[in-house]
C-alpha cells in the first residue's frame, strides 16, 4: 500500500476548536470561491479523509457552531 498523498489545500483551524488539541476542525477556503465546495477535516488526522461540502452547507455548519450549546 502506498502512503496517501497530502491534500492540496491550505487549511484554517476553526476558531471554535478546542485550544487544548481536542475537537479540532479545519477548513480550506483556497478553492471554495472558485468551485463552491469547501473541504473540511479533522486536524488530528491531517492525512485522513476530507469531507467536501457545498458552500451553502458549510455556511449552515458555521451557523450551527455559533448557536449550538455543547
Amino acid at each position: 500500500m502506498t502512503p496517501r498523498a497530502a491534500h492540496p489545500y491550505t487549511w484554517v483551524k476553526s476558531s471554535y476548536s478546542d485550544p487544548n488539541g481536542g475537537d479540532c476542525v479545519e477548513w480550506s477556503p483556497s478553492r471554495a470561491s472558485v468551485t463552491g465546495i469547501v473541504p473540511v477535516r479533522d486536524s488530528k488526522r491531517a492525512g485522513g479523509p476530507v469531507l467536501l461540502v457545498s458552500a451553502t452547507a458549510f455556511a449552515g455548519l458555521v451557523v450551527l457552531a455559533k448557536t449550538a450549546d455543547v
